[in-house]
């Protein structure tokens, strides 16, 4: 064979083998994604549509509704050679769809030259349920009595799973929780910084569709004015304290500004970190009776105190109190309040070494300005069990005991917690008409 017919066969068998690469480089349809691509979903729930194809960049597009036999077209769209990935959201509002299962159905395709040209294809059909009607709410306890910075406590049923569910009061959410029975439980608070005409409690449940309704609730609530205390900062207070809290506020040296700082900026934070313990909780009580306090003990601050801080006469910062300062003797045992597992123990900036007991229901106690510590994140402890010993840690300037009650984060009167007559007819009274 002359070297021009093997040059020539040799191209020509390069030319097979580069364009059967070329054909076959591509063979895999493009990539389709759908969210939520399953279970229930209203009218106005945003469906997330993305397409992706690398090898040959995507070619058309559509989107088909369909539901008992119908077919409604939702989206088509034809791309320009190079495009590689297409995303879109959108809804189903204006459908006039039927309450049950439905799909959508997303045909897609590729620049490809395999398939004569026709280039590859997918076809994807995601099955879902169209779900207008919102969970109907069924309320269960009766008597609803709220003292402006005290708890409460409803009990309702459900009439279908959900998402979401619990009272809001204001821009406040206090999260409910099912019970053994099926029923659900919420205990809620009157905030002390919320005015009586803004208090108006509702439950609200958002079912797995996202359909929303809200229901109100019958209730008393009786508004209280809380102290106003003024408190006069000595450079011996501040010269004690700075040491402590040099560490949080690396930048500042003066003892005033470091106050200032710390009552400040550390006290929101310490804040949010109650907020987020509040979600960490049991869904069912885990206290037995009514709440111990701090014994033999005088209260030298009560809660939702409002202090003014005056330095050289003049006014410098101001901070509400929520809780109650309890003094007996220097370091004196701290028993826990009620039976319930340590959800934090450890320093915490203005409380100092302190301990964080959850009780279910997202009811926790808070134990602040200890100078020992005896028990550790995740035990369990028993109402009455010591759990370390007071001091003066933290934003504290002698040795005492800071209590404060929390509800889902949101800080209440303890003093209700410490009643028993209080506790019976208000909150277990109605616990136990779920095990009827």
């Amino acid at each position: 064979m002359k070297p021009f017919k093997k040059l020539l066969l040799l191209l020509l068998l390069f030319g097979l083998i580069a364009g059967g690469i070329f054909y076959f480089r591509d063979t895999d349809a493009p990539q389709v994604s759908l969210i939520p691509g399953s279970g229930p979903i209203s009218a106005t729930t945003e469906l997330s549509l993305a397409v992706n194809d690398t090898l040959s960049g995507l070619k058309d597009l559509s989107v088909t509704l369909v539901q008992e036999g119908g077919r409604i077209p939702l989206a088509t769209q034809h791309f320009e050679p190079g495009s590689e990935a297409f995303t879109t959201a959108f809804n189903l509002k204006g459908k006039k769809l039927k309450n049950g299962p439905f799909q959508i159905e997303i045909v897609a395709g590729d620049q490809s030259i395999y398939r004569l040209g026709k280039g590859n294809q997918s076809k994807t059909t995601f099955d879902l349920t169209y779900d207008t009607r919102a969970p109907i709410i069924s309320i269960l306890s009766k008597a609803h009595n709220f003292n402006r910075g005290g708890s409460g406590l409803v009990l309702y049923q459900l009439s279908e799973e959900t998402s979401k569910h619990g009272v809001i009061v204001g821009d406040r959410f206090f999260p409910g929780y099912q019970q053994d029975s099926g029923q659900y439980a919420c205990l809620l608070s009157y905030p002390y910084d919320l005015k009586e005409a803004e208090f108006i409690p509702r439950i609200v449940a958002v079912d797995l569709a996202g359909n929303e309704r809200q229901a109100g609730i019958y209730y008393r609530s009786k508004g209280k004015t809380f102290r106003q205390r003024r408190i006069t900062l000595s450079d011996n207070f501040l010269q004690m304290k700075t040491p402590e809290f040099e560490a949080l506020v690396p930048e500042v040296t003066d003892p005033l500004d470091i106050f200032l700082y710390v009552n400040g900026e550390i006290r929101q934070q310490n804040r949010a970190k109650m907020a987020e313990l509040g979600l960490q909780t049991s869904p069912v009580p885990l206290w037995n009776g009514a709440f111990l306090r701090h014994p033999n003990s005088s209260t030298v601050a009560f809660f939702a105190d409002h202090r003014g801080y005056y330095y050289n006469g003049n006014k410098v910062d101001e901070a509400t109190h929520l809780g109650y300062d309890l003094a007996s003797v220097a370091q004196a045992e701290i028993p826990a309040a009620n039976a319930g597992d340590v959800l934090f123990a450890d320093y915490l900036g203005i409380y100092g070494l302190c301990v964080v007991i959850d009780h279910g229901l997202g009811l926790q106690t808070l134990y602040a300005h200890m100078s020992q510590l005896d028990v550790l994140a995740g035990d369990r402890v028993s109402r009455g069990q010591i759990i370390g010993r007071s001091g003066a840690t933290g934003m504290a300037g002698g040795d005492h005991l800071h209590f404060g009650v929390f509800v889902s984060g949101q800080a209440v009167e303890p003093k209700e917690w410490w009643d028993n007559h209080w506790l019976t007819d208000n909150i277990n009274s109605k616990l136990e008409l779920l095990t009827h």
